[in-house]
């Protein structure tokens, strides 16, 4: 089992590292023919507009949007949130989203670069299989999540279909709707690898 990493901007080693921990896998999808027999896909932060332009101009928009529409699990982290909602305010007019996900999503809610800061997110009780194990058991509180947040979106709001399973101060920060998992937040920057955990079992595979 082989899960991709977006290679085209981001933290590229650091979700391959995260994914090595929980153990996967992974090799950088930087051209189409890297997207072949992947077990998931990681879309990781950088700039969201940019990341757009160049999915267009190496040909792998329409591919990822294809495995996307083929039930391919997907990762989106920070601006790769962005890119998998269905509505983005302050995004450009021309600017490319897959809309996998019932969200609406503000592009640097949280303020630009001198407004990154570290937090923790609360994560949410009786989530059922959502989170397997590696968030505390699914009964009970698990804890908090330490994150980061850079440039990070605002999840305005989400639709009916889509699980909230942390937040801060009562906004969705992570959420999941069948195989497309998103954070705000960069879970790769920490020593904490529940998420990378959950997505691995969402792609089948992972450390037990």
């Amino acid at each position: 089992m082989v899960i991709g990493v977006l290679a085209l901007q981001g933290d590229v080693r650091e979700h391959m590292a995260a994914l090595a921990d929980v153990g996967c896998e992974s090799r950088p999808v930087k051209r189409v023919a890297d997207a072949g027999g992947l077990a998931g896909l990681v879309l990781p932060g950088g700039e969201s507009t940019t990341l757009s332009m160049l999915l267009d101009s190496t040909g792998l928009f329409d591919a990822v949007a294809g495995l996307l529409d083929d039930g391919l699990p997907v990762l989106g982290t920070c601006a790769g949130l962005v890119l998998l909602a269905q509505d983005v305010l302050d995004g450009r007019p021309d600017q490319r989203f897959f809309g996998a996900l019932s969200a609406v999503v503000r592009r640097n809610g949280y303020g630009r670069q001198l407004q990154s800061f570290e937090s923790e997110v609360a994560v949410g009780c009786g989530f059922g299989g959502g989170f397997g194990g590696g968030f505390g058991g699914g009964s009970g509180e698990a804890p908090p999540l330490p994150a980061v947040f850079i440039r990070a979106p605002v999840v305005v709001s989400v639709g009916d279909e889509v699980d909230v399973l942390a937040t801060l101060d009562g906004a969705p920060v992570l959420v999941r709707q069948g195989a497309v998992l998103a954070a705000a937040f960069h879970p790769e920057l920490t020593a904490d690898r529940r998420i990378h955990r959950l997505f691995a079992g969402m792609c089948g595979g992972g450390a037990d």
